[in-house]
């Protein structure tokens, strides 16, 4: 589903571009019957369905109720917009098609009106996975908890005329994300969970196993092997409110499989009647020791300079340092300012007063590997520099005359 800002805190030509942007996005889609389906709902005052799923069978014929799509205005009630969605799409009581993957494609400049967190997090809930587009104007903080983690997948701040540089992007990670070959997780409870998985092997071509490890505590990890005709098993005895990384590895005597990971939070507590599902967090991962940086905050914002900072890496004795990359969004020499490893921040100098950046940081590894975030950074508005004065020219031979 496309969740696309209508509200009047969008201007007219914004609408125009991020209406084009998602027409782009949708036109090569498979959509059908039994393929993907599509729909697009309005952020405004009240949400507004522009086309459900299932009404368009081709991406050309989304495409085209896209770009017919007329601004709705009014307030930005997000919030309101993403209870609408839970409630009467992607609920299986609204006719979802269960065990089906979900995708959220939300597209704003950054602001709401009410709160996003609770009913984005009902979504997340329901195995919804949220992508997030930013114009530039959002709290880099918030945004990146509402989208699905990691963030800097599933998260990305571009400027409107430039949204044309992420589509084949954010569409392939879209039908990565589509694909039903995903290992996911079920029944969270304060002391385990159910992991499922589609059918991968048969008890004949090979088996599995499952890897279960603490996040703070690798050496804790368990492990069990399956047959090849399993598609779940229930971990149980676990820590509550506590991050657990998760991998399936099949082991198949006819054909190489990748490993599928994610990552699994299990409930602060006991749940009590009426509770609603546990939250849960998906999110492939590379190797705990090679992970990051994961978020960028933007800080001590002045005319000529701005403060980056930024969650270090995971595992600081992996990394060898941190290099930053700035240049404008608008076009201009990019610059590089190289971070020593056990620092997470740096002030960048020399900057245009008034002038967006996007702003790279990048986590060198001892491997080789180099894990890379960026984010948009505003400068604050400056005095311009004056320009000196001409100096008059006298005419030669002449003197001026006291009076």
């Amino acid at each position: 589903m496309f969740l696309l800002d209508s509200s009047a805190s969008v201007s007219h030509y914004e609408f125009s571009r991020v209406r084009e942007f998602v027409g782009q996005l949708v036109a090569p889609l498979p959509l059908g019957t039994g393929a993907l389906r599509a729909s697009l709902v309005h952020v405004g005052t009240r949400p507004y369905t522009e086309f459900p799923f299932g009404q368009h069978s081709s991406g050309e014929a989304a495409q085209d109720a896209v770009r017919a799509s007329v601004q709705r205005m009014g307030d930005t009630h997000t919030g309101l917009a993403l209870a609408y969605a839970k409630e009467q799409l992607f609920a299986e009581a609204a006719g979802a098609r269960p065990g089906v993957p979900k995708v959220l494609v939300w597209v704003t400049d950054g602001g709401s009106s009410d709160p996003v967190g609770p009913p984005m997090q009902e979504l997340k809930d329901l195995g919804v996975t949220v992508f997030i587009v930013s114009t530039g104007r959002g709290n880099f903080l918030e945004l990146s908890a509402a989208a699905s983690a990691p963030a800097k997948k599933h998260l990305h701040f571009v400027d409107v005329d430039d949204l044309h540089i992420i589509v084949q992007e954010l569409r392939g990670s879209i039908l990565d994300a589509m694909r039903p070959q995903q290992l996911r997780a079920t029944e969270i409870t304060s002391s385990g969970f159910r992991l499922a998985w589609p059918p991968l092997l048969t008890a004949d071509s090979g088996y599995y196993v499952l890897e279960l490890i603490p996040s703070a505590q690798p050496g804790a990890a368990r492990r069990q092997q399956l047959p090849g005709n399993a598609t779940d098993w229930a971990w149980a005895g676990l820590d509550p409110d506590t991050d657990y990384d998760v991998a399936l590895v099949p082991e198949s005597n006819v054909r190489l499989l990748r490993p599928q990971q994610l990552r699994v939070r299990t409930r602060p507590g006991e749940a009590g009647p009426g509770a609603g599902p546990a939250p849960t967090q998906l999110a492939a991962l590379p190797a705990p020791e090679e992970a990051g940086p994961e978020r960028i905050v933007i800080s001590h914002a002045r005319p000529r300079s701005l403060r980056v900072s930024w969650a270090p890496a995971l595992g600081a004795a992996a990394a060898l340092g941190y290099h930053v990359q700035f240049g404008p969004l608008r076009g201009g020499a990019a610059q590089r300012v190289e971070v020593p490893a056990g620092r997470n921040c740096t002030t960048l100098q020399g900057l245009a007063p008034g002038t967006a950046y996007l702003v790279t940081v990048t986590a060198a590894f001892r491997s080789g590997r180099e894990s890379a975030l960026s984010a948009k950074a505003c400068t604050a508005d400056g005095p311009r520099p004056r320009p000196r004065p001409v100096p008059r020219a006298s005419t030669p031979g002449t003197a001026s005359r006291e009076p």
